[in-house]
C-alpha cells in the first residue's frame, strides 16, 4: 500500500491521526481477543473433567473455604486453563496452599528426583512437597485449610506414584477432620482395560505399589479413591466430582480433551499403553526401552540383540494387537547411553485387543530364551529389587528364570484378578 497516497486522502493531518489512532486501538483490541481465544481449547471436548464441574455446579463444596490443592500440569479445564490459576483468580474461592506430587506442581522435576517445598512464582502460594523428605502431609501443613482438592490425570498404571499421593492425602484429610474432594478425570486407557497381576502385599509394599490392585486397574481417579477409601479402610470424608460425557469405552483420544504429559516420558496418550508394556522390565536397566531416544517406552533393545531375529520371534508369537519392527538406535541418555543398540519398535495395531502387561511377559520370556547368557532379567541387586516392587512380586521374575512359559504365568494371576474385578464393580461410577 502507498501510505503517502493514503495520508493525502484525509483533509488534514489531525483527521488522519485520529483515524489512525482509532485503527491502532481496534487492532489492539482484536489482538487481545485473539490472544484470549488462543489461550482456550478451540474445540469443545466431548468430556467435561471434574474441575469444570467443581467451579460451575459444585461450588458449594469450596466457596467460602480455604483450599489446599494437590495437582500438577495435567490439572487443566476442558478449555485448557490451569486449575491453579482458575481457583486463584476466582474472587469467591480462597486457594491457600499447593501440594506437589512426583515431578512437582508445575512438572519441572525428573522422575525420582526429590521435589522441594517452595513458593509458586506465578501465584505466590506456598507449595508443600509430597515427594521430597516425606511422602505424607505434615499436620502443620493442614492448619488453616478447610478442604483438600485432588486434581491429577493419571496413567492407569499401578506403579505410577500419583495414586498413592492421593491415598496418603486422603488419610491426612481424615486425620485433620476435613473433606477430601477428587476432581475426576478419564483413565487414558479407558475404563475396561484391566490387565496384569494383583500386587502381593506379603512380598512388601512401596510407593510404586501400595495396595493389592491389578497393574492396569481400569478405574478413574475418583473410582479408585472410592475403592481405596472403603477396601483399605481409609475412611475419609470423600467427595468425587464426577465428569460429564465420559463412558468406560472411551480411551483418551475419544474425549476431545487436551493431553498434558503427566511426566516427561509420557508425551502422548498412547504412551500409557507402552508404559505398561516396557516400563516394568525397563527398571532392570538391561534393555533400553526408548528412554533417551525419541520414542520412550516404545522400543526394546540392547547391543547384544539381533534385531531381525528378535522381531521375527516376537511376531511369531502373534501377541494380540501388536506388531514388532526391527530397528537400530543410539540412546542419548538412560540405559546404553551413547551406544548403538538393536531391537524393535513396538506398534499397537489394535487398541481393543492389546493386553500390555501380558505382552510384557511374552517379551521378557522371549529375551530370556534368546539371550540367556546375557542375563536379560537383571544382575544388579538394586535394579532387581526395583523391578520386583514395580511388578508387585518377585514371583514373575523367578518363574521366567525357571523357564515357565508366558501363558502359564498369565494364567496364574487370573483367580486373584477375578476377585479384584468383583470388588472393583462396587466402586464404578460410569458405565
Amino acid at each position: 500500500m502507498d501510505f503517502r497516497a493514503f495520508f493525502h486522502t484525509f483533509p488534514n493531518k489531525a483527521s488522519f491521526m485520529n483515524r489512525f489512532a482509532l485503527l491502532l486501538l481496534l487492532l489492539f483490541v482484536a489482538g487481545c481477543q485473539t490472544t484470549s481465544q488462543m489461550s482456550r481449547h478451540p474445540v469443545e471436548p466431548a468430556v467435561s473433567p471434574g474441575i469444570d464441574l467443581l467451579v460451575s455446579k459444585k461450588r458449594n463444596l469450596i466457596e467460602g473455604k480455604r483450599i489446599g490443592l494437590i495437582t500438577n500440569p495435567t490439572g487443566i479445564t476442558a478449555d485448557g486453563r490451569q486449575n491453579i490459576d482458575l481457583l486463584h483468580e476466582d474472587p469467591q474461592i480462597d486457594l491457600v496452599a499447593l501440594f506437589g506430587p512426583e515431578h512437582g506442581v508445575r512438572g519441572e522435576f525428573y522422575a525420582g528426583d526429590s521435589v522441594q517445598s517452595d513458593v509458586d512464582t506465578a501465584t505466590g502460594i506456598p507449595v508443600h512437597s509430597l515427594y521430597g523428605s516425606t511422602r505424607r502431609m505434615k499436620p502443620e501443613w493442614l492448619e488453616g485449610i478447610d478442604v483438600l482438592v485432588y486434581d491429577i490425570l493419571d496413567t492407569g498404571n499401578r506403579s505410577y506414584t500419583y495414586i498413592y499421593t492421593m491415598a496418603y492425602a486422603m488419610e491426612a484429610a481424615r486425620d485433620a477432620g476435613i473433606p477430601f474432594i477428587v476432581c475426576d478425570r478419564p483413565n487414558p486407557l479407558g475404563g475396561n482395560l484391566v490387565d496384569g497381576n494383583i500386587l502381593d502385599v506379603s512380598k512388601g509394599t512401596s510407593f510404586v505399589g501400595l495396595y493389592p490392585i491389578a497393574y492396569l486397574y481400569g478405574m478413574t481417579p475418583g473410582e479408585l479413591a472410592r475403592y481405596f477409601n472403603a477396601e483399605f479402610e481409609i475412611g475419609a470424608d470423600l467427595h468425587v466430582v464426577e465428569m460429564e460425557g465420559w463412558n468406560r469405552g472411551m480411551t483418551f483420544d475419544d474425549t476431545g480433551l487436551l493431553w498434558v504429559l503427566p511426566s516427561q516420558h509420557v508425551p502422548h496418550w498412547q504412551s500409557t499403553y507402552f508404559l505398561a508394556i516396557t516400563g516394568t522390565f525397563g527398571e532392570l536397566h538391561r534393555m533400553n526401552e526408548g528412554v533417551g531416544f525419541t520414542l520412550p517406552f516404545e522400543m526394546v533393545g540392547a547391543p547384544w540383540i539381533d534385531r531381525q531375529v528378535f522381531a521375527d520371534t516376537l511376531n511369531g508369537r502373534e501377541i494380540p494387537g501388536l506388531f514388532f519392527r526391527p530397528h537400530t538406535w543410539v540412546p542419548r541418555y538412560g540405559t546404553y547411553n551413547g551406544e548403538k543398540v538393536q531391537g524393535v519398535q513396538i506398534h499397537i495395531t489394535d487398541y481393543s485387543k492389546v493386553r500390555p502387561v501380558s505382552a510384557s511377559i511374552h517379551i521378557m520370556e522371549t529375551l530370556q530364551k534368546l539371550y540367556p547368557e546375557e542375563n536379560p532379567l537383571g544382575t544388579a541387586e538394586g535394579r532387581i529389587a526395583m523391578f520386583n516392587k514395580v511388578m508387585g512380586t518377585d514371583q514373575i521374575r523367578l518363574d521366567l528364570l525357571a523357564g515357565k512359559p508366558a501363558e502359564e504365568i498369565i494364567a496364574s494371576w487370573q483367580p486373584e484378578m477375578e476377585r479384584f474385578l468383583e470388588k472393583r464393580e462396587n466402586y464404578l461410577i460410569y458405565r
